[in-house]
């Protein structure tokens, strides 16, 4: 049987994904967030403006990823950084480093198309909109996409909404859909590209690979357990003194070998190999 496409490319470029991502992306927005209270207007040199990139400005394809998404206060605003580093980190270890790698990655490229797509409507209908789509282009519809994988693949794990009232995740899944539909209702072809282009990843998700990563509570339960064994597996020590006890993790220097004049698999130090009694 061939190998598909997605797998060549996985198993090629799988040795560069970022382990851990969620965690970088938290440190941006925690930074983006002390650049705002600090000075907000420098934020505005970050933003995802295609006017500005065409004349040069190019960091600003990587730097609105630091444009952190709005928040009430600073209570709320370290609920949110858990949050999404708990979701992202729980989808990271379903899915695999390498394709939750490829789901984010993806998520910020649409969204850099649909600036510039945006970008290219404005000046066909004679608009200069350099300085305004920043507002619109930010992180806030890539999280919502994380937000929106996990509900796909954990439906039936529960939350506290408002801290109070427990509810299961596809259901405000569901409502956080409704919602994004009315805004592209409201906001007319501005939000339908805005938040179209920021979903994309979701929805190519949704329709090729959500059933093989349907995760249930029990299932959850179980990876976890089996996660654990293996770490404990791992921690077991391949050669062990059968005198002193001593092994290769509390003492790397020390040679081990097992005795040919024992009656059994008994292993020795270097120190024990030649001086101890014989098991007949």
């Amino acid at each position: 049987m061939k190998e598909s496409l997605s797998r060549r490319f996985e198993r090629k470029f799988s040795k560069y994904a970022i382990h851990n991502i969620s965690l970088y992306l938290i440190i941006c927005y925690a930074f983006g967030y002390l650049i705002e209270v600090i000075n907000p207007t420098f934020l505005t040199y970050f933003t995802l403006e295609p006017g500005f990139i065409l004349k040069g400005q190019i960091w600003r394809l990587v730097t609105w990823i630091l444009v952190p998404p709005p928040t009430g206060n600073i209570f709320f605003t370290l609920i949110m950084l858990y949050f999404y580093y708990s979701i992202g980190t729980s989808l990271e270890n379903i899915w695999g480093t390498y394709r939750y790698n490829c789901y984010l990655f993806s998520g910020m490229l649409f969204t850099i198309l649909g600036s510039f797509l945006l970008h290219i409507i404005f000046l066909l209908q004679g608009v200069n909109a350099t300085g305004a789509l920043g507002y619109f282009f930010s992180t806030y519809y890539v999280n919502m996409s994380i937000f929106l994988a996990y509900a796909a693949t954990f439906p039936d794990m529960q939350v506290l909404l408002m801290f109070i009232i427990p509810i299961r995740v596809k259901y405000l899944g569901i409502i956080y859909g409704v919602m994004l539909v009315l805004e592209c209702l409201q906001g007319g072809l501005i939000l339908w590209v805005v938040i179209g282009s920021s979903l994309l990843n979701f929805v190519v998700f949704y329709f090729t690979s959500r059933k093989r990563v349907h995760i249930t509570p029990k299932q959850v339960k179980q990876r976890q357990q089996f996660k654990s064994q293996v770490n404990r597996a791992a921690t077991i020590t391949k050669h062990k003194c059968a005198i002193c006890g001593r092994t290769e993790e509390t003492n790397p220097e020390l040679e081990f070998r097992f005795c040919s004049k024992c009656n059994g698999n008994y292993e020795y130090c270097q120190d024990h190999l030649f001086t101890h009694e014989h098991v007949k």
